[in-house]
Parts: C-alpha cells; sequence; structure tokens
C-alpha cells in the first residue's frame, strides 16, 4: 500500500490543496537550502497479507541466512494457523494514524510514508514516491528500537538499497533516527502494559515479571555495536530496557529471556528460551507471571505463536497464572516519544552523533553492527 492509497488522516496528507494552516501544499515540500526535513518514512519489517503470500515473504525473510527447510515449513505452519495473515501491517498502520494525529495536535504537518524491507509495501515504492511527491529530505522512523544488525544496521541498508534501486540518491537525503530504547516513553508504555497485565491476573500473590526479547545468535550479538565497544550491544541494551521498566513498576525482581530463536540447532543462541524459563520458575516455586514482550513494537506473529500460544500453553500445563503485556504499539507514551523524536530532528539541528542515526544508509559508526559469517559445522 503506498501512501496515496492511506486514509488522508493516516498518510498525513491534509484536505483538498491545502493543509490545516491554510498553506498551500506545495510549501510543505523541500527546501534543499533549509536543511530541514518535510516527510517521514516509517520503516518496519513486512509481514503477509494471505495464505498465498506467506511462504515467498518467509522467502524474503531468511534469504542467505541458512535457515533450514524444516525450520521455514514450520514458521509456515504458525503463519497459516492465524489464516496467514500477519498482524503488523494493521497495527502498522495504526501506529502512522496515531503518530500523524499527534503530529498535527503539535503543529506540524509532515506526510507519512510507509516502507517494509520485507514485503509490500516495499521501501522502494516508498521512497519513489517520496520524491515524486517533492521531497528531497526525509527522517526514518525504525519499527526496532536496538542496536545489533537485525535491530538498527539492517535499517540502514534497507535505505541505503531502496536509494540505489530507485536511482534516487542524488535527490533524497534519507535521516534514519536514532535507537530509541533508553527514550523516558519507550519505559513508560512498556510500564504501562505491564500494569495493564498485572490488573488481568487479578488479585493474588505478586506475579513475577519476565521481559522477553528475540533471540540472535551469540556471534551476532558479539559483534554488536562499535567494535571500541567491545560488543553485546542489543542483549545490554534489552536487559537495560528492562531495569528500567522495573524500576519504573517498583519491581525488584524480573527475569530477561529470549524467544523466537531459528537457524541450525548447532549454532548458539541468546538463553533461556522463554518455555524453559516458565519450567524453571514453576520448579521454584512461581505461580503467577507477567510476561513484557519488551523487544518488540508490536504484535509480530512471533509474539502472538510464542507468547500468546506456546508460553501460554506450557503455563497452562506448569499450573501457572499467566498474562501477557501488550507491546508498546500505539500506546499514548510511545506514539508520543515518537513524535519527540520527529519534532527533535525534523528542523536539521538534531544530534547526528548518537547510535543508530545516519544518513542514506550510512552507519552511525565505522564497522557497528557487523553480521558475522555464519558458522561451518
Amino acid at each position: 500500500m503506498r501512501q496515496a492509497d492511506l486514509p488522508d488522516a493516516v498518510a498525513g496528507r491534509a484536505p483538498a490543496s491545502l493543509n490545516e494552516s491554510g498553506r498551500s501544499a506545495a510549501t510543505n515540500r523541500a527546501d534543499t537550502t533549509t536543511g530541514r526535513f518535510t516527510a517521514l518514512l516509517f520503516l518496519s519489517f513486512g509481514g503477509p497479507d494471505g495464505p498465498e503470500d506467506v511462504r515467498p515473504f518467509l522467502e524474503n525473510v531468511t534469504r542467505g541466512r541458512g535457515v533450514p527447510p524444516e525450520r521455514l515449513d514450520e514458521v509456515v505452519e504458525h503463519y497459516l494457523h492465524f489464516g496467514g495473515v500477519s498482524p503488523i501491517n494493521r497495527l502498522n498502520l495504526d501506529m502512522i494514524a496515531a503518530l500523524a494525529a499527534e503530529l498535527r495536535s503539535r503543529g506540524i504537518e509532515l506526510p507519512i510514508y510507509f516502507g517494509n524491507r520485507n514485503w509490500t509495501p516495499y521501501v522502494a515504492d516508498a521512497v519513489s514516491e517520496i520524491v515524486a511527491d517533492g521531497h528531497s529530505r526525509a527522517l526514518v522512523f525504525p519499527t526496532s528500537a536496538w542496536g545489533g544488525y537485525s535491530g538498527c544496521r539492517q535499517y540502514h541498508e534497507d535505505v541505503a538499497r531502496a536509494l540505489d534501486e530507485t536511482g534516487r540518491r542524488d535527490d533524497l537525503l534519507l535521516r534514519k533516527l536514532p535507537q530509541y530504547w533508553s527514550e523516558p516513553g519507550f519505559t513508560a508504555a512498556a510500564a504501562a502494559t505491564v500494569r495493564r497485565a498485572q490488573a488481568e491476573l487479578g488479585a493474588g500473590p505478586p506475579a513475577r515479571l519476565v521481559f522477553t526479547a528475540h533471540s540472535i545468535p551469540l556471534a551476532a550479538d558479539r559483534t554488536a555495536g562499535p567494535p571500541e565497544a567491545g560488543g553485546h550491544l542489543y542483549s545490554r541494551q534489552v536487559r537495560d530496557a528492562a531495569a528500567r521498566v522495573a524500576a519504573e513498576l517498583g519491581v525488584g525482581e524480573y527475569d530477561v529471556v529470549w524467544q523466537s530463536r531459528s537457524g541450525p540447532p548447532h549454532v548458539p543462541w541468546l538463553e533461556p528460551d522463554i518455555c524453559d524459563h516458565l519450567e524453571a520458575l514453576a520448579a521454584q516455586g512461581v505461580g503467577r507471571v507477567v510476561v513484557c514482550p519488551i523487544g518488540f513494537v508490536s504484535d509480530h506473529l512471533e509474539v502472538i505463536w510464542d507468547l500468546d500460544s506456546e508460553a501460554r500453553d506450557r503455563a497452562a500445563e506448569l499450573g501457572l497464572a499467566y498474562a501477557r503485556a501488550g507491546t508498546v504499539g500505539t500506546d499514548p507514551a510511545f506514539i508520543s516519544m515518537a513524535a519527540d523524536l520527529v519534532e527533535r530532528y525534523a528542523d536539521g539541528e538534531g544530534d547526528c552523533d548518537v547510535l543508530g542515526c545516519g544518513d542514506n544508509g550510512s552507519l552511525c559508526r565505522t564497522g557497528c553492527c557487523a553480521l558475522p559469517a555464519r558458522p561451518t559445522r
């Protein structure tokens, strides 16, 4: 879906040819002499819209990663269990609509374009439309808060590839916004989702708080971040973010675990897995658990399969009362945080030396978050 196919409220478009301030829409187009950014690219992962999309989508996701065919077959079945439709597309549109409304409430007229890495609407299509609409400078908001290859560097690569595919490097400056896992709004939104999950469990002994994030190979975690920082940026960020949320909640004891591992079984990944950890908690006499998927901005299929199906079923088998906190998604604190970031950088004066920020696919640090070579048997 291109921006032109979105409702006006979602696309950030003004009615007819005038925006709400009464100025011609042409005045919102990029002025290369001012350095101001006049559009926003909402960059995400993508997901299938129907059963026929599932296999091609997963082939896009796993291309070149050595994922065994049997694992791919297994994940296909996960998607088909939900009708072959990922919730991420609808949730992204919900976030775009909420962000557009928040920006307008601040008097910021910034059209929002939607592009994905692995499925339609693709990033290159969004880039072509941004240029066709007269913009030469656009900010990029990624739906990942983190460092690491998949969490940050790959979004830089998405931008670079889209510019190359469209031949627009000379026409467009795309500035990726920085990693935002430590922003107070992210912390507040995650804490709010946990409070709602705690309320869902009802009265009783305090529930054990368990944070989850997507597991990655240990080798990838070692290479996450600038080489001089010693690696492990991704796992350190997840643990730090969890500590911030727990502190806001006044929770002294909590756990950080991992989910959604894939790839060859002989390759070590971040552990423990959420289901294994639930078994350990039950063995310790824990009776109530709240799981917070802090590593995910919205409900990827991995969230609803791994946590709402496998982990929930395992908790029931173990006799654990179980509640899953929502993802931050459209929580007002998260949307406000995203708008803060956009406002901070829209005039071209935002700090571009922070981790994750870069222009036209350039990395924030030399050698940052390199993808390690796949190990062989």
